[in-house]
């Protein structure tokens, strides 16, 4: 709109508005609203303001309802300069004594996060109503200001049930769960009844809380009511469950609504792949476009992350391509999801592609990229992206700074790792967190520093779980260290008595210093608790075909091929200087033994098999469950120079890209 031709009208500074307000006392009487005129609602919807007025303004002075038409072009037009105009014209023409007007521009300002001006102006309007208030503390929830949302909602005369929706949902949306159950409790005290809204928020919170006995409560109440077949209600119910770790009660819930929504099949999507479910996942993504269903972009977030777990590279194209004919990649999080599909997959590169793929500065998508880079083991590249993130003025989170260590921890830089940990607390104010301080152990462990490491762990301001205490002992490990590790094993079976990896690592230490007997008290304890060791298992995807192998594994239908074809591989190796690293055997038995143990490693036999049936130009992509032994470390570098093949390995703990007889991990594996 034309400033000058405002303060013709207006004549007002905007400093005058309260001033204004407080004189503006008159109550000007207009005719029945009529229909806006259909050119007017034009002008508006494109943004021509200035034209909608000049043209219509005896119709706008006759009925200032029409106002509103012009603010909500002016969100439109995210001009805040426009708003602070027409506020001028609605004080000196006398339209603030109209309530619906004053509404409307309260709400505007909230809409451009003018959060004080809106307070201001909330302060000085002749008459008020609920909508007034929950226009107000709507405002201030989205802004993220709780505390002056409840003070609001204190103050309030009378409220109605959009007004305790409005509060709930803001505690639940910033996780204050504990206190949107408490207020959702005042509510029906009061004797105000829960719509689908306020269950829905509800339920969020009982989610956050993983709290099933609070969720089953308002889950009878849902279904006394009649509401538990309502879309939200039914979606929201069945994410409480899945959350609280119940994915059958979550299903059940699903299958018992009435007709189902894209929202229903990705909370069921998303739950499991949150149990772990990546294969039902996957199974119920197909079903669900069967159905005839659109994915959204939360479907494509969820849905990646499952061949992430997988790392079913085919798939995951599959689904890439599926969503670029969708839109979806328009999303920075569905783009965060690609690059983290493609680089658990081994795919660095088509990671990088992704992540460039869009302009937009985001610190989700960003980390993501770090992340890919430490878990590829290209740590400078992942320091050199954080300083251009840093550049760029991003702000880095705490998944940054965790991807950051990961990744200084994995390269071998110490000193850049502890730097990275300081940045972090002093610089952007940023409290460690238990998967920081493991990240920490790790990498003083990796250079020895084990008494260093065990204080870090004693002195952390939070609670230390099993992975902590095994990242230590895994250190204890490498360097032989008997003594600590018998200690730091008791404080790992102390919190977790039925982890088999905690025995199976205590095992190993002992079996290297050839301790049989001790090794056999730790495989009786593991019978006596009923814990099992978790296979060794390895996979390689060809054809959109999964071929797993298990070590020593018969069962594979090429089994015998394998057998013969690794052999004379093992042959050729010996030849250029491979020596079976007997010390990766952790049984007592002769050195033949020994030897045709290691051969049938579960991650040998998948690269052999993959070399055995694919072309020689073609990178060979193995992933496994467990971390990959010091033996195979070194004789898939060999593989790697005799075949002349880029083999790439993802174990439990990262990547590793084997080519020319050497792995980029170097010795920090």
């Amino acid at each position: 709109m034309d400033k000058l031709y405002l303060q013709k009208l207006c004549n007002v500074r905007l400093s005058s508005i309260n001033r204004l307000y407080s004189t503006t006392t008159r109550t000007i009487k207009y005719p029945p609203s009529k229909p806006p005129p259909e050119k007017f609602l034009h002008l508006c919807s494109k943004g021509r303001i200035t034209e909608a007025f000049k043209t219509f303004s005896s119709e706008v002075y006759s009925d200032p309802s029409l106002v509103s038409h012009l603010l909500k072009s002016c969100i439109q037009l995210n001009s805040l300069s426009l708003v602070q105009q027409l506020h001028s014209l609605i004080i000196t023409s006398g339209f603030s004594s109209t309530r619906f007007v004053t509404n409307h521009l309260l709400n505007t300002y909230l809409k451009f996060g003018q959060s004080q001006t809106a307070h201001s102006l909330f302060d000085v309007m002749p008459k008020k109503n609920i909508m007034s208030y929950n226009i107000l503390i709507g405002g201030f929830v989205q802004s993220g200001d709780l505390d002056t949302a409840r003070k609001v909602f204190d103050e309030m005369p009378e409220r109605n049930i959009a007004t305790w929706n409005a509060l709930i949902a803001g505690f639940t949306d910033f996780e204050c769960n504990e206190e949107a159950l408490r207020l959702f409790s005042e509510m029906h005290v009061l004797g105000f009844y829960p719509d689908e809204f306020t269950l829905g928020s509800v339920l969020r919170g009982c989610a956050g809380l993983k709290s099933l006995t609070s969720g089953q409560q308002v889950h009878a109440y849902a279904v006394k009511t009649g509401v538990q077949v309502n879309v939200i209600v039914g979606s929201s119910l069945a994410h409480m469950y899945i959350k609280s770790g119940s994915l059958s009660e979550g299903e059940k819930v699903i299958k018992s609504m009435p007709f189902h929504t894209v929202v229903a099949y990705n909370t069921l999507i998303t739950g499991r792949v949150q149990s772990g479910s990546s294969e039902e996942a996957l199974n119920q993504y197909y079903i669900m476009k069967m159905s005839g269903f659109k994915p959204d972009k939360i479907t494509f977030v969820s849905i990646l992350s499952s061949c992430s777990q997988l790392a079913t590279l085919g798939q995951g194209q599959q689904i890439h391509a599926e969503s670029i004919k969708s839109g979806a990649t328009s999303s920075v999080s569905v783009l965060s999801s690609l690059v983290s599909m493609y680089s658990r997959c081994g795919c660095i590169q088509d990671s990088l592609k992704a992540f460039s793929e869009t302009k937009i500065p985001d610190t989700v998508l960003w980390s993501s990229m770090i992340a890919a880079y430490g878990f590829h083991g290209m740590g400078k590249k992942a320091l050199d992206l954080f300083n251009l993130m840093e550049k760029e003025e991003l702000e880095p989170n705490n998944v940054t700074f965790l991807s950051l260590l990961y990744a200084c921890s994995h390269c071998g830089l110490k000193d850049k790792g502890i730097e990275i940990f300081h940045l972090m607390k002093e610089k952007y104010k940023l409290e460690p967190q238990l998967e920081h301080y493991t990240c920490l152990v790790d990498l003083l462990g990796r250079f020895g520093h084990l008494e260093e490491a065990e204080n870090v762990i004693r002195t952390m301001p939070v609670k230390a779980d099993s992975i902590i205490w095994k990242t230590l002992l895994s250190a204890c490990r490498i360097y032989k260290n008997a003594d600590m590790a018998k200690r730091i094993g008791q404080e790992v079976i102390k919190v977790n008595p039925n982890d088999s990896a905690s025995y199976i690592l205590l095992s190993n230490i002992q079996a290297s210093a050839k301790k049989w007997e001790n090794v056999s008290d730790f495989r009786k304890e593991m019978r006596d608790r009923g814990v099992k060791k978790e296979p060794g298992v390895s996979w390689f995807e060809m054809k959109n075909e999964v071929h797993q192998f298990c070590m020593s594994d018969k069962s594979h239908k090429d089994s015998k091929k394998i057998d013969l074809y690794l052999k004379k591989l093992t042959l050729e190796m010996k030849l250029l200087g491979y020596k079976p690293d007997m010390g990766s055997v952790l049984h007592d038995m002769d050195l033949e033994e020994k030897e045709d143990d290691l051969v049938h490693h579960s991650e040998k036999l998948a690269i052999a098999f993959a070399l055995m049936n694919t072309p020689d130009c073609v990178p060979i992509r193995v992933m496994k469950n467990l971390r990959v032994c010091n033996d195979c470390h070194v004789a898939i570098k060999y593989i790697s120079a005799i075949k002349k093949r880029e083999i790439i390995v993802r174990d439990a703990s990262r990547f590793h890209h084997f080519k020319d007889g050497e792995c980029s991990c170097g010795d920090y594996w």
